[in-house]
């Protein structure tokens, strides 16, 4: 059984979806925090109101979040070989993937401070707290369940946009799958791949489903 399996190419293509999700997973959660912070807090009656400020990153992140993630890559390939000199493999993948993710995220995250009780906020105020320590150890740490919660809901999203890189030269499983399995008639390659795609999901989630419950105060 799953004797027309090459196994070291799917060893191979799982390190790189890992490395690929891995990566992007980083550089969304270190862009998407702060942003999502952002337009919460400058928009109308909050810390740092600032009208331009919110509009422009509401609408740089409307765009790319309605961009689909095949277009995206196609488009920043030119980026990726700028920046690392190829356009091809999973390091040049991971630009797409965290350009498409960062948006993404950063309105979950917005939505999660916005769900924090108003009268915390007013509390710390009354109490000569700054506008940063209010950020740092009252918004964050109040919505850390739910940013933990979206940040694993992003990163299963990364694990299905990495298969379709793969199939446009990002490498990784998806690329595994379209090359060795679907364009070669190897039905069994094909299985592997997507079976090992829906394991990195459900490892995924379920770590990220018991890291937010142990930070759930509640």
């Amino acid at each position: 059984m799953f004797d027309q399996v090459d196994w070291q190419q799917v060893w191979i293509a799982t390190q790189e979806t890992l490395f690929m999700v891995g990566i992007s997973t980083f550089f969304t959660a270190l862009l998407g925090i702060p942003l999502g912070v952002l337009l919460v807090i400058t928009d109308r009656g909050h810390l740092w109101e600032n009208a331009a400020i919110q509009r422009v990153l509401g609408l740089i992140v409307n765009i790319f979040r309605a961009v689909p993630f095949i277009v995206l890559v196609l488009f920043l390939f030119p980026v990726a070989e700028f920046i690392l000199g190829t356009s091809l493999g999973p390091a040049a993948a991971t630009i797409p993937l965290i350009a498409g993710a960062a948006p993404f995220y950063a309105r979950m995250v917005e939505t999660a401070i916005r769900e924090i009780d108003r009268g915390v906020i007013e509390a710390s105020q009354a109490m000569g707290a700054s506008k940063f320590t209010i950020v740092r150890k009252v918004l964050i740490p109040e919505a850390l369940p739910a940013i933990v919660s979206g940040l694993t809901v992003t990163c299963v999203s990364l694990i299905s946009f990495s298969a379709m890189a793969g199939v446009v030269g990002g490498g990784g499983l998806g690329d595994a799958a379209f090359r060795f399995g679907f364009q070669s008639f190897n039905d069994q390659m094909l299985i592997v791949c997507g079976v090992l795609l829906v394991v990195l999901v459900q490892i995924v989630q379920g770590i990220g489903d018991l890291i937010s419950k142990r930070l759930d105060k509640r």
